[in-house]
């Protein structure tokens, strides 16, 4: 029995995909817990604006989740070429931070919610937002599954 035919080959992946998709929420789940904590404190203890307070937490949240990236999702990816890899993931990381803060930009400045629990919500929304497209860029171009090699 081929266990990399068509019928096994699915289950298989999908079971990696849900691991994948599980460590990346763990490490995702960390991110936004620092995000939305310095979020806060830089709202509450400082006179910055509402969208700088944002984009200063998220570029926290980027620095933290790039090392649970690189050493706990991700560590079976290959490692080589890591200042390519770096440059990738600061690419797509600044993408995920403009996404994230515009929502919070709109409903700011767009609608005029100010409040601390709308910007919570909305700041917690681009937030969710950024990460669907943080995951499918990040597993497609930043940290790859290496190419299968044949068996001999």
């Amino acid at each position: 029995m081929n266990s990399g035919s068509g019928r096994h080959a699915a289950p298989g992946r999908l079971r990696s995909l849900t691991v994948e998709a599980a460590k990346f929420g763990a490490v995702g789940g960390v991110g936004v817990i620092v995000n939305l904590l310095v979020f806060n404190v830089l709202r509450t203890h400082t006179d910055l604006p509402v969208v700088r307070c944002g984009i200063a937490a998220t570029a926290v949240a980027i620095a933290c989740n790039y090392l649970g990236f690189r050493y706990f999702a991700y560590q079976d990816r290959r490692h080589h070429r890591q200042t390519r890899e770096l440059l990738l993931f600061a690419f797509f990381s600044a993408a995920g931070l403009i996404l994230e803060n515009g929502v919070l930009y709109a409903a700011t400045y767009g609608m005029g919610w100010d409040t601390p629990l709308q910007g919570n919500v909305f700041k917690f929304t681009g937030i969710a937002v950024a990460t669907l497209f943080r995951f499918w860029s990040y597993r497609t171009w930043v940290f790859r599954t290496p190419p299968l090699v044949p068996a001999a």
